[in-house]
């Protein structure tokens, strides 16, 4: 069959099937899930593969779920990702009364668009026509939230690592992978799709300030205040703001966990999280030393001790300029030009960004959302542009890159220089991973 027949019942398949993948991202949206805890979501699109007859596998890193096309086929290995977790926003009107959580970052849309992409691609009977197999993945965790909970989870030894994707590879998940695509959504105001996008990483951290208690009335001069310290600590990394270089984007957001027990106690024991994000690698390293030189200070001001625990947070997104150029040309099917934007720079950050360090990948972003991500304010508004136009464009790429022998794939996979070995990434994780006792 000509490339182009393939892609015309692609598209027909998908639309044939709207109605019911709208309505999984929406059973996934009524039903919010915090990372390393989407039983519903995991269940619910293993079953959707199941009934594709794709070979699946449940709960691949705690939960999620992966599912696999056209094994048999010689030649390369497509993954398109999906992420199932949710975020906290108890403001949400649609948060889940009891945990908070809610999908104010779209996952279920675009765990939908990779279901989507399966249907089409799958239903449409094309796949003995192109020289390659396709992987689609249901992965947990990619909020870098709970860091208690994931904490427990490592001591048990469920997980190495906070991120999904992080897991998936030291798992060795993505040997195998060749090349790796998404999308995700975002409010674009006047545009609909944009192409090229890149973001920070960012090193996570818990932070633990010791002080002594005392009786808050009657003899504070007895003790140590921990929270007096985590103040400073904030002020000393207000006072670094300005060193932090302006090409990097530097974000520092700590927040308090634990600020004591009762207002009569001087506090002895306060836990704060933030993380250091930046555009390169480097200049994470730079920045979070200055906030550790913060946090020291605070603590010593006041004579409390202090407790750092580094965790390896997510890469900067990087991006393929040969997988964005080829998307483009499918996207202007859905999408006239002059609404695609080519380029932006993000500050926050994405665990895709792991992948893209070690293989080629694609994450371009879609509207028909409308608020910003993880607020109160963020809903979807065009399920059409959201879900099924992203969902069409993603397979009608697959089918350029195995279509005639995977030319176009293998030429892309050639030209790929990775930044990181899978050893060296692992290497850089275990590395990010310490405790610093002052």
């Amino acid at each position: 069959m000509r490339i182009d027949e393939l892609k015309d019942k692609v598209c027909k398949t998908i639309d044939h099937n709207r109605e019911h993948i709208i309505q999984i991202s929406e059973r996934i949206y009524n039903n919010p899930e915090l990372g390393y805890k989407e039983r519903f979501a995991t269940d619910l699109i293993a079953k959707q593969m199941e009934m594709l007859d794709l070979n699946v596998k449940r709960d691949i890193t705690v939960t999620g779920c992966k599912g696999s096309a056209n094994e048999r086929k010689a030649g390369p290995k497509i993954a398109i990702f999906g992420e199932l977790d949710a975020v906290t926003c108890k403001e949400h009107p649609d948060a889940d009364k009891e945990t908070g959580a809610i999908h104010a970052c779209g996952h279920n849309i675009q765990v939908a668009a990779m279901l989507a992409s399966a249907i089409g691609l799958v239903l449409s009977e094309i796949l003995d026509e192109l020289d390659g197999s396709i992987e689609f993945i249901a992965v947990p965790a990619e909020e870098y939230i709970e860091l208690e909970y994931r904490s427990e989870l490592t001591e048990e030894g469920k997980i190495s690592y906070f991120g999904g994707k992080q897991e998936l590879i030291a798992q060795g998940y993505l040997d195998d992978i060749d090349i790796a695509m998404m999308i995700h959504s975002l409010d674009l105001n006047d545009k609909e799709a944009l192409v090229g996008g890149s973001g920070n990483g960012f090193i996570g951290k818990k932070v633990k300030f010791i002080g002594k208690e005392s009786h808050a009335g009657s003899a504070p001069e007895e003790g140590v205040n921990a929270l007096n310290a985590a103040m400073l600590a904030i002020n000393n990394i207000h006072a670094q703001r300005e060193t932090f270089p302006d090409d990097e984007k530097v974000r520092v957001h700590p927040i308090i966990t634990n600020g004591g027990d009762i207002v009569n106690i001087v506090p002895n024991d306060v836990r704060m999280e933030t993380y250091v994000r930046a555009r390169t690698i480097d200049g994470m390293a730079d920045a979070n030393a200055k906030v550790n030189r913060a946090l020291k200070a605070g603590a010593m001001a006041v004579g409390a001790e202090i407790e750092i625990s580094e965790m390896p947070g997510y890469l900067p997104l990087l991006n393929n300029s040969q997988l964005d150029e080829l998307f483009t040309a499918n996207l202007t099917r859905f999408v006239a030009k002059e609404y695609i934007q080519e380029g932006a720079s993000f500050t926050g950050s994405f665990d895709f960004g792991d992948v893209s360090h070690l293989i080629p990948t694609l994450h371009p972003f879609f509207g028909g959302v409308k608020g910003d991500l993880h607020t109160r304010d963020f809903r979807l508004d065009d399920p059409e542009l959201a879900i099924i136009k992203p969902a069409k464009v993603m397979a009608l790429t697959i089918i350029d890159l195995l279509y005639d022998g995977a030319e176009t794939a293998y030429k892309i996979i050639d030209d790929f220089e990775p930044e990181m070995t899978k050893e060296e990434y692992i290497g850089f994780l275990e590395e990010m991973s310490k405790e610093i006792d002052e």
